[in-house]
């Protein structure tokens, strides 16, 4: 298949331009030199002047030597004079200085219809790549200078040279000649002006260190008193991936819509009525079903409860299907829709989220630059997107309603406190010294160590902090709210979320379970790893919770509250708790009643008993195995356990009734009466064999006895 650059050529060729050298395939000859001005010039691409002029091929490079298009056409060469030796001459700048020649010598009219054309091309290129109108947008950058610079450069030199030297149509024009030549500097200097403007961003420049410092604030606080303990009905037990699988498997059980549509892999994490989620639109499942859907729009999107795993395809109704997303190929392309309608705003990435109401909104946040042209970015406003209306508002940071829990995205925020942990004392010790720069856990895999974690409404971003040289354990961690940016730095000395990982992991090795990415969680006033463990197949079998500071101590469980009582027992073991905190925990609690009502149900596999108790409103869950005993109880007996306290179940982690002691003393008891039954049955059995040993060797000997008398 041709590439763009042969089809060029063959264009250039049908005009009767001489391209026979472009790339490389120079060719041998004597070149005839115009004296038109006094001042000789090579007669076409690749030959030489005067004698001995024989051009050199350089087919090494893809477009001829070590300098290639475009960039020799700013200067980066020289043209021959004619006469006595010749020499070899780019052809590169002999395809630029040909091409500059050719549109130097259009008509006027000619001219006019190039630019108009011109004009066309850059408006429908501006409309599809939708650049934003600033200078602190390198995006922008390289479409003017690819689009106007370079065309105006090259035309602009090209028409210097024509007055310069004449030709059969025009006189030489000295003056007209240096005007051209000076207005092929103005493109020059722009691109001089934006290098100047990437010096001053760099971090080396003098002042800038202590600004890239500054840009985000974190305030040092005590763990136990910021970070409440752990309330599961909040706490995600699984992660991104596992949230696509049951999003995917969802949407396999509506027939209507599988054929139609596909999820989109975004999958935005927020808080939603109190719980966290992870939210995500449908989009067309190729062009033809967009070309059927379109009137209509996205009618649903997908929501994945991160607590409790239950996953869900939400339909917007008749009527309220989304007509603005990321899957519409035209102007309801939410991309280009929201930044054609602010065309001076840089966007920086937008999420997808849902209200209170459950109406679906896009979240995009306008990057702002506070140090040289493209240093420093921040967050300065936001642009809200109604995915069904395309009705939008734009507001200052500091007014985004509650409900939006992602103004800033989470790598935006690493890299600020990146910024401070190395520039907090200067650009010289961030690379000689070192003394005091920290820098966020890097992850494994490629990906960035970070998660989220809901506190006081808001998702935070959690990451570990560590040292410059990034070895295996953390000085602390920082919690930083993708809504106002406020950061939390705590200093905790212990081990790093790889580390935690690969410890979570050697406790199930022979199960080859894989661990999600550590949440931190307070359980019992100690800073805690929570992760789950994966099989193969991606679904969550078991947790895990890890002692940040004393990472050896680790448990496992089945359910989240197992693993909290093995984890809490582990603490008091070791002596990292009291045997008293561990029984005034808040989220431990104890039951007894009359059973009012008992129902079954199996959730993933796992059977599952509630029960409530006379006048009592709550429900508590038994699950198997763990409280097998309950198997043994009846509607109108008494029982008596220890829960976790959760919404809307408590989770039963221990069945403590006097039923449980007597059954299993009334069996045993009953083991044992059998026991000695059988013993005693044996042991008759076995007199009674000897007895009828013994007598049938007397009426043996009898006879004898006889006989001898």
């Amino acid at each position: 298949m041709a590439s763009g650059f042969d089809n060029l050529i063959d264009a250039l060729k049908q005009s009767g331009m001489d391209v026979d050298n472009i790339g490389g395939t120079g060719r041998d000859g004597e070149g005839e030199a115009s004296d038109a001005a006094g001042a000789g010039e090579g007669a076409s691409a690749g030959e030489g002047a005067g004698s001995g002029g024989s051009s050199r091929s350089r087919g090494d490079m893809p477009f001829g030597g070590g300098t290639g298009f475009p960039f020799t056409a700013f200067g980066g060469g020289r043209r021959r004079g004619a006469g006595g030796g010749g020499g070899d001459e780019p052809p590169n700048i002999e395809f630029a200085s040909q091409l500059g020649d050719r549109m130097a010598s259009w008509s006027k009219r000619t001219i006019v219809i190039a630019i108009i054309v011109a004009l066309i091309i850059v408006a429908i290129a501006y409309w599809w790549f939708h650049p934003p109108i600033s200078i602190n947008s390198i995006d922008t950058w390289i479409f003017v200078t690819i689009c106007i610079l370079l065309p105006a450069f090259v035309f602009f030199r090209g028409r210097s040279r024509r007055y310069e030297t004449g030709d059969s149509k025009l006189d030489p024009n000295p003056g007209k000649s240096k005007s051209f030549k000076f207005l092929s500097f103005i493109p020059v200097v722009i691109l001089a002006l934006g290098l100047i403007g990437w010096v001053a961003s760099l971090d080396l420049f003098p002042g800038n260190a202590k600004k890239y410092a500054e840009v985000l604030q974190t305030d040092t606080m005590t763990f136990a008193e910021d970070i409440q303990e752990v309330n599961y009905s909040q706490i995600p037990v699984i992660d991104r991936e596992s949230a696509i699988l049951l999003g995917n498997r969802e949407m396999g059980s509506i027939p209507d819509y599988v054929s139609q549509f596909e999820i989109d892999p975004l999958y935005s994490q927020i808080n939603y009525k109190g719980a966290p989620v992870r939210v995500s639109p449908l989009g067309y499942a190729d062009l033809f079903k967009w070309f059927t859907n379109r009137g209509e729009g996205i009618p649903a999107y997908s929501l994945v409860n991160m607590t409790t795993q239950d996953a869900e395809i939400v339909r917007l109704g008749e009527g309220n299907g989304m007509k603005y997303t990321s899957s519409e190929p035209l102007a309801r392309n939410i991309d280009g829709y929201v930044q054609l309608k602010y065309p001076f705003y840089i966007f920086d990435e937008k999420s997808f989220e849902i209200d209170e109401d459950g109406q679906p909104w896009w979240i995009c946040p306008v990057r702002k630059y506070t140090i040289g042209l493209f240093g420093g970015e921040t967050i300065d406003h936001v642009v809200m997107c109604n995915a069904t209306t395309g009705e939008c508002s734009e507001m200052a940071v500091s007014e985004v309603p509650q409900w939006v829990d992602r103004v800033y995205p989470a790598d935006l925020l690493l890299k600020q406190y990146n910024w401070s942990g190395r520039y907090q004392q200067g650009w010289f010790n961030s690379w000689l010294g070192q003394s005091g720069v920290v820098q966020t856990t890097p992850g494994s895999g490629g990906k960035l160590g970070y998660n989220y974690i809901a506190k006081e409404d808001d998702v935070w971003v959690y990451t570990g902090v560590t040292s410059a040289t990034a070895d295996n354990s953390i000085v602390g961690f920082v919690l930083i709210d993708q809504r106002t940016a406020e950061s939390h730095y705590y200093a905790v000395a212990g081990a790093t979320e790889t580390s935690a990982m690969e410890s979570a992991e050697g406790q199930v090795q022979h199960l080859r379970y894989t661990s999600t990415f550590p949440l931190l969680i307070n359980v019992s006033n100690q800073p805690t790893y929570f992760m789950a463990l994966k099989d193969a197949a991606g679904l969550v079998k078991k947790f895990a919770m890890i002692d940040i500071q004393r990472y050896q101590n680790v448990a496992v469980g089945d359910t989240v509250a197992e693993c909290q009582k093995n984890y809490e027992t582990l603490l008091a073991t070791n002596g990292a708790i009291s045997t008293a905190d561990l029984a005034s925990s808040s989220t431990f609690g104890e039951a007894n009643g009359t059973i009012r009502t008992m129902a079954q149900a199996v959730i993933e596999g796992n059977s599952h008993y509630y029960v409530t108790l006379e006048g009592d409103d709550a429900i508590y869950d038994f699950v198997l195995p763990g409280t097998i005993q309950i198997v043994g109880y009846a509607v109108g007996d008494e029982i008596s356990f220890t829960f976790v306290e959760n919404e809307p179940t408590n989770t039963v982690s221990e069945i403590t009734s006097a039923k449980v002691k007597e059954k299993v003393e009334q069996a045993a008891a009953s083991e044992a009466a059998s026991s000695a039954s059988a013993a005693s049955s044996s042991a008759s059995a076995s007199a009674a064999s000897s007895d009828a040993s013994a007598s049938a060797a007397s009426a043996s000997a009898s006879p004898t006895a006889a006989n001898a008398a």
